[in-house]
């Protein structure tokens, strides 16, 4: 048994968590570069949390320019078991509506000018994320929403594009036609794929603010709607938050699906062939393995 810390890493229009106890802005510093923002550390209800807003405080990253790789880095570093992951997104299905939420299983990957993986020439990995999401979290995320008394939707594809503009028509119409997507966003990859290589646990909560462009009734995304509904989103997203200590608890076994043991046969290079340099900044995220 280990001790529980759920991270939840805020999206658009979550900046921080209520109720925390002894709540604490701490700076964690990582050798992949600079986090979004400081980390806020508590208690709620006796199981310990992490709060990182992706965007930073005053969302002031872009998608592109948030730094996933230090994000990741900085939470396993802290002592997170497991990744909430809160972000807006659109919806390529009607009976997906603005105001629901939808908890992601499977992502296609668009985005292009990111740093997708901790690894590198001189320690090469190779992890599976065939099945990107932790399905034990993902469970608990929808059962506090269900109990939230939110619409929200169990399973689906979310495709992550580069942005920061909104899709054109003809993009709209073939992720949801020709590619099966269900929502469309712009900030979970790499994030789940970094997650995986860190060996923790990953759930997406996505909350719909849009029918993205391809609605015949809805016309192009508009933003003043959009932040609407994502105000009353949020407000949503934190009473998930606030269940899933209960759900959770504040210790944990193994994963049964293995997301904490990702790397156990990953890592190629030879340790006599590992670059020192390299394999120094993947302590937090490989030490695991790295140092048996």
């Amino acid at each position: 048994m280990m001790e529980t810390m759920i991270g939840v890493i805020g999206g658009s229009g979550v900046y921080d968590i209520d109720g925390l106890e002894n709540p604490q802005w701490i700076q964690i510093d990582s050798p992949f570069g600079t986090p979004s923002d400081d980390i806020l550390f508590g208690q709620l209800n006796g199981v310990k949390m992490a709060f990182l807003p992706r965007h930073g405080r005053g969302h002031v990253q872009t998608p592109s320019t948030v730094n996933y790789r230090a994000n990741i880095d900085a939470l396993k570093r802290a002592g997170v078991t497991d990744v909430i992951s809160v972000s807006a997104c659109g919806s390529f299905r009607e009976e997906m509506a603005p105001g629901d939420f939808v908890i992601v299983d499977q992502f296609i990957d668009r985005t292009f000018a990111r740093e997708k993986s901790f690894f590198d020439a001189g320690c090469v990995a190779h992890v599976s994320v065939a099945h990107p999401t932790c399905p034990r979290l993902g469970d608990a995320c929808y059962t506090a929403a269900k109990d939230a008394g939110i619409n929200v939707h169990k399973g689906g594809t979310y495709l992550a594009m580069e942005g920061p503009q909104f899709s054109t028509l003809a993009e709209s119409k073939m992720y949801r036609e020709s590619w099966g997507a269900d929502v469309i966003g712009m900030t979970n990859m790499p994030e789940a794929k970094l997650a995986r290589e860190a060996e923790l646990c990953y759930a997406s909560v996505a909350m719909i603010t849009d029918y993205d462009s391809w609605h015949p009734d809805h016309g192009e995304v508009d933003v003043t709607q959009i932040i609407e509904t994502l105000m009353g989103n949020a407000t949503k997203a934190k009473s998930i938050v606030a269940r899933l200590p209960e759900l959770l608890g504040a210790t944990r076994k193994d994963c049964p699906h293995g997301c904490d043991r990702a790397l156990e046969y990953a890592i190629l290079t030879q340790p006599d062939m590992r670059d020192p340099a390299l394999v120094a900044k993947l302590d937090a995220v490989a030490g695991r393995v790295l140092n048996r």
